[in-house]
């Protein structure tokens, strides 16, 4: 399995909504630069046969950019393991019902994202870890994904994501 986890995109700053943080959803800036972010994902050949999803407006927004432009073979999932309050290890079992030669996208938030990297890659999660809004990070696994068992592919800020749609 190849999984693929990626921060939602820039939204609405916290302290300025006035509404409950799960409704809070992308800036304008935000869907531009995860556009672009995406194409740069496509110049990769990342082509994700599942995108699971937050239910958070944000990374649902997200979710569906990526959806767009990468042409996943399933529909946008939505998911409460990928909230930002559940634990990490919680997206384990999720990931195990899908197919082990599957391309996974996991669209959701920090630092859940970071701790799930850490736990597939390192059997813990470790300190030091973060991916940027509209960040991203491939892990790969040769069995079931389980802690310790990924492979980092790649860890790259949504800079250089985004410079990656013009090469």
């Amino acid at each position: 399995m190849e999984l693929l986890l990626f921060r939602h995109g820039i939204a609405a700053p916290r302290d300025a909504w006035q509404g409950e943080d799960a409704h809070r959803p992308l800036t304008d800036k935000g869907r531009a630069r995860t556009r672009q972010v995406s194409q740069g994902l496509r110049s990769l050949r990342v082509a994700p046969t599942h995108i699971l999803t937050s239910p958070f407006i944000r990374a649902h927004e997200t979710a569906e950019i990526l959806y767009k432009t990468l042409s996943a073979k399933h529909a946008v999932q939505i998911c409460d393991e990928l909230i930002p309050e559940s634990p990490a290890d919680k997206i384990l079992p999720l990931l195990s019902t899908l197919p082990q030669d599957g391309y996974v996208l996991c669209v959701g938030h920090e630092p859940q994202l970071s701790e799930l990297a850490g736990l597939v890659i390192f059997g813990k999660p470790s300190p030091g870890l973060a991916l940027k809004k509209a960040g991203a990070c491939e892990i790969s696994f040769e069995e079931a994904p389980k802690p310790g068992r990924g492979v980092l592919e790649w860890w790259l800020p949504p800079s250089l994501l985004r410079a990656l749609r013009k090469v």
